[in-house]
């Protein structure tokens, strides 16, 4: 965040007591935001081109604390990957180095630490981890356990840093499939190359078999791991099982191959907190989306429809873009409306402003995962939306929104929390007074110029 680049007088921040000012009482949000790219997508790019056995070229002019911890942790581990003008060049790391002690720094990425763990088992690296902010606190079970049976020593859970060491067989993993799907795609990416035990042994493993027990949550995260993992030249195999469990089989000894070059898709996690401002304020076009992505969030176009919103796209321009389209939302009269956060956490926040807006009563259900994101953000929705005038609870396992015509302002805290910063933004464009943000610089973790955005459109 560079409150150099904001040149609006109704956005302020003061150094001193780190709290950013928006007074958008008198103004409506109005114009034209780039998306920017997408931060799980570019996570797996990272990934898998770290592994590969070629050089990549990752396009995307855009970067984030989450981004950086991931860049840091690969090169901790022998990859060179170094930022050029619009992309980042990545070259590999080397299966066949030896096992230096290496330090990786996760920052506060759940996703970094959840998808390099298992991998850095699968390398044979001995390192400590560094976690910051609550990431020690957030679970690693069941993943930790699987880890932990199949070759890897780590230290105990919430220990900071994390000593990691040992080598990740192949075998039969089984994870429960409503706590993380990223524990599912750190070892979609790790298992095809785990080692496979003395070739001597009847029970070596040629393969592994991850096995997901129930609904698996968050499905369309997982959906593109596979995506790029297909695209690196992985095989897995997917069998759903007649008790409803998936079960993906992973041959052993696979060949990371990337592209050398890869596009990074607009984040539509981030897009909808300006899509969402041309539900509740003025006409906002976000452009650069990709309508084929394989992005869970990109179903925040559908929930805005339920709501009422007026949504336009533009035509495709061009072959080379023909995926990609401008989203322009226009205010309508908004109404409450059904929301199943099963699929789609990181977008109760700004749904739930949303909600605060429309009229009659929202209900957002299963909510539960929301509780061990960057806060309890149950509790952060709920406390925040209250603050600035809304009527919003929480009842059986779901958030219940009262909808008003407008909401008053107030202070905040973001808890550190860049989806709750976001959100408090994009609600001072519906509030009578100013919105006082705390911790406001949280949003570096996805999108360091949220502000300079929102400036633009007041």
């Amino acid at each position: 965040m560079n409150t150099k680049d904001i040149k609006n007088d109704k956005i302020t921040y003061d150094e001193a007591t780190d709290i950013m000012t928006i007074d958008a009482a008198s103004s409506a949000a109005k114009g034209h935001v780039r998306s920017i790219a997408s931060k799980s997508h570019a996570h797996r790019l990272l990934i898998a081109a770290a592994l590969s056995d070629s050089e990549t070229r990752i396009l995307t002019p855009d970067t984030s604390k989450d981004i950086e911890a991931t860049i840091d942790c690969l090169n901790s581990l022998g990859a060179g990957i170094k930022r050029k003008n619009d992309y980042i060049a990545v070259t590999p790391i080397s299966l066949n180095q030896e096992s230096p002690k290496a330090g990786a720094d996760c920052g506060e990425s759940g996703s970094t630490l959840r998808f390099i763990l298992p991998v850095i088992g699968a390398l044979g690296i001995s390192t400590e981890i560094t976690m910051h902010g609550r990431l020690s606190e957030r679970p690693l079970s069941p993943m930790y356990e699987e880890l932990i049976s199949h070759g890897m020593y780590i230290s105990p859970q919430g220990t900071n840093p994390l000593s990691v060491s040992g080598h990740l067989t192949a075998g039969d993993y089984t994870i429960a499939g409503n706590v993380s799907s990223q524990f599912v795609t750190g070892l979609l990416f790790a298992l095809p190359i785990a080692s496979t035990a003395d070739t001597a042994d009847e029970s070596t493993k040629s393969e592994s078999i991850l096995h997901v027990t129930g609904r698996l949550e968050s499905r369309p995260y997982v959906d593109i791991t596979l995506d790029v993992l297909k695209k690196s030249g992985i095989i897995i195999t997917e069998k759903t099982l007649e008790n409803g469990d998936t079960c993906f089989i992973i041959p052993s000894n696979q060949t990371y191959h990337t592209d050398p070059e890869a596009l990074v898709d607009g984040d539509w996690s981030n897009a909808a907190f300006f899509l969402a401002a041309g539900a509740i304020s003025d006409t906002v076009t976000v452009t650069g989306l990709n309508m084929n992505s394989l992005q869970g969030d990109k179903k925040v176009l559908d929930i805005l429809k339920s709501f009422g919103a007026d949504i336009t796209m533009s035509d495709k321009k061009s072959e080379a873009t023909e995926d990609y389209r401008d989203i322009t939302i226009t205010p309508a009269p908004l109404h409450a409306t059904d929301i199943d956060a099963s699929d789609i956490p990181d977008l109760v926040p700004i749904l739930a402003v949303v909600a605060a807006v429309a009229d009659g009563r929202t209900s957002i259900r299963n909510i539960e995962r929301l509780r061990i994101k960057e806060s309890d953000r149950v509790q952060t929705v709920i406390n925040t939306l209250s603050s600035l005038g809304a009527d919003i609870y929480e009842e059986m396992n779901s958030i219940i929104i009262n909808g008003k015509v407008s909401l008053s302002g107030g202070i905040i805290d973001s808890c550190n929390d860049h989806r709750i910063a976001m959100a408090a933004g994009i609600a001072a464009l519906r509030c009578e007074n100013k919105v006082q943000i705390k911790n406001p610089r949280a949003v570096n973790k996805s999108y360091p110029g949220f502000y300079k955005d929102l400036a633009k459109l007041l």
